[in-house]
């Protein structure tokens, strides 16, 4: 079952509209199988790359979608769980700069994917169909569960599009 709408702010649907799967397990593995695969086409030296000056790399980006991917993992076990704090956001870019990302071997950061997509679907399929629908708060909205699944699965996704539209077409 797809979220529900008003169970995550209107950005996010820039990312939950990329996923067609009505079955969340099903969308974390399809869209994790197709990042696997585009990701895995591209070369140490063309990781390198980027379209402009002050323009993530092709590392970066990979390496965001993994720190991305952790933090909303989180929140979604922190909401499942019943926690009512309102957790902190985070700053991407801030986060890009500290990553070392550009510093790390291509196929490490491409490893790390598969291991953190493996953990994802391993936490979503531990919940509950009433632990999807658990909403809490974080930085300034509140979000549900499910809508978090989604969001990682159409986040990558939403990446290689970028990636295929500003960097290099595979």
């Amino acid at each position: 079952m797809r979220p529900a709408p008003g169970s995550f702010p209107p950005y996010f649907n820039t990312y939950i509209k990329l996923v067609e799967e009505t079955e969340l397990i099903t969308a974390l593995l399809n869209h994790g199988d197709v990042a696997e695969s585009f990701f895995s086409k591209i070369t140490e030296e063309n990781s390198c790359y980027s379209y402009a000056e002050g323009k993530w790399t092709i590392k970066e980006i990979l390496q965001h979608i993994n720190d991305a991917e952790r933090i909303f993992c989180f929140r979604a076990l922190s909401f499942a769980r019943g926690e009512i704090q309102v957790l902190p956001g985070f700053d991407e870019n801030q986060f890009a700069a500290n990553s070392h990302a550009n510093d790390l071997k291509w196929e490490s950061i491409l490893d790390d994917f598969k291991i953190v997509r493996k953990g994802s679907v391993a936490l979503f399929n531990s919940l509950s169909n009433d632990d999807l629908d658990h909403t809490g708060s974080a930085s300034d909205y509140s979000i549900s569960v499910r809508a978090l699944g989604y969001i990682i699965a159409g986040h990558a996704t939403h990446h290689i599009n970028v990636v295929k539209e500003r960097y290099i077409s595979l």
